[in-house]
């Protein structure tokens, strides 16, 4: 089988023990190519100032508010003002008006949680008094499209950003009982019995959508399923599922349920990553289909998702462990390009996608960069250093 060639680099995971009258002080963690994806994407990519309300961006910018709660008090300072200069240029256009909108909600409830700033609360409330509006399916699903009744893998992620960081905010289980009450709508529409992941989209009615991006005719006449399981559709669920368990209380009441459903769906993306590369397929489980190719960001979302696992000491280290090492080592080895001053930029991404058919998703573009790129790629490798005690 034909893959696109890797890219060689050096890791840049740097550890040093400094001895002094012959005593060993603790290993301290330099910079490794977390923080050189970090950097171009706040210098380069996207400045604050630029910052678009969208999907995208919102995943980066999730990424960041990651940072902020691992670094030191110096660091944070970068962070939060980066998220607030963020906001602050997007303050005008911020709604909740469909769930791509609602993604990027997080940083606002994230600044009135730590600044205490009542502009950014108002706007929190403005924005989840939209995306109540949000047209749904019969069984409560939250379309992901604001002009017609589409149920979309992508969509349990976009609203779990914003949910999970009002629970943050207020510590009302409204929210978390908003999430479930989504992940268990989407899953019973989309999910695939033979392989336990869920195709890409429902069409709640029988008339198609010309969206000016899916391929016209996606929806199975009968099911109204489409055909297709695709990979960073996928590793929005596993992210998703990981940030909630890693957010409620273990005496929440919905906890037990979001356990399962994340074994559940560990169990289910493990068999399909390809050992040499430690990355998955864009379409997962065709694994032997010869125009299939290895992708970037559901890569770092898969592994973010075992990851998280073995830091919530809810995966086998002996089992799993071992997967999360060759997808950050295969990450170093094949998906990063240097771009030189110190910055490194995330590769073999493939670009935003709608839904189609097998050709669809096996033509789509292989790019580099992009928001949830980034932010795959740092929440994963940040994750990663925490587990193995890189960062302290």
């Amino acid at each position: 089988m034909k893959h696109l060639n890797y890219f060689s680099m050096k890791h840049a995971v740097c550890l040093w023990v400094v001895s002094i009258f012959g005593i060993a002080s603790t290993p301290v963690f330099s910079q490794s190519w977390v923080d050189a994806v970090d950097r171009h994407g706040r210098e380069m990519y996207m400045p604050a100032a630029q910052y678009k309300w969208d999907w995208g961006q919102a995943t980066f910018l999730n990424a960041l508010v990651q940072l902020y709660k691992a670094s030191g008090e110096v660091q944070k300072k970068t962070y939060l003002n980066y998220i607030k200069q963020a906001m602050d240029a997007s303050f005008n256009v911020a709604n909740g008006k469909h769930p791509n909108a609602v993604a990027s909600a997080h940083g606002m409830a994230f600044l009135a949680r730590i600044t205490g700033e009542k502009k950014y609360l108002d706007k929190c409330n403005e924005i989840y008094a939209d995306y109540l509006k949000i047209p749904r399916a019969p069984n409560g699903g939250v379309s992901h499209r604001a002009e017609t009744v589409e149920l979309w893998d992508d969509t349990v992620y976009m609203l779990n950003m914003f949910l999970l960081e009002m629970y943050r905010l207020t510590g009302d289980e409204k929210y978390i009982a908003d999430f479930v009450e989504q992940f268990k709508a989407h899953q019973e529409k989309l999910i695939d019995a033979k392989s336990g992941l869920w195709v890409h989209g429902w069409d709640a009615d029988q008339a198609d959508y010309n969206d000016g991006c899916s391929i016209m005719g996606w929806p199975d006449p009968v099911t109204r399923k489409s055909s297709e399981i695709w990979a960073r559709g996928n590793g929005w669920i596993g992210m998703a599922l990981s940030d909630a368990l890693n957010t409620i209380s273990k005496k929440s009441k919905y906890r037990k349920q979001l356990e399962k459903a994340f074994l559940q769906y560990v169990a289910a993306i493990a068999p399909l990553q390809n050992r040499e590369s430690g990355h998955w397929y864009q379409l997962p489980t065709l694994v032997n289909e010869p125009k299939n190719f290895l992708e970037s960001s559901a890569t770092a979302m898969f592994a973010y998702t075992i990851t998280m696992g073995l830091k919530m000491h809810m995966l086998d280290q002996k089992k799993y462990g071992p997967m999360a090492d060759r997808s950050y080592n295969g990450i170093i080895k094949n998906s990063l390009r240097d771009a030189g001053n110190g910055y490194k930029v995330p590769a073999r991404v493939s670009g935003g996608t709608c839904i189609g058919d097998e050709n669809y998703y096996l033509g789509r573009k292989i790019t580099e960069g992009t928001g949830f790129g980034y932010g795959a790629f740092i929440m994963f490798g940040l994750a990663y250093e925490q587990y193995k005690g890189l960062r302290k």
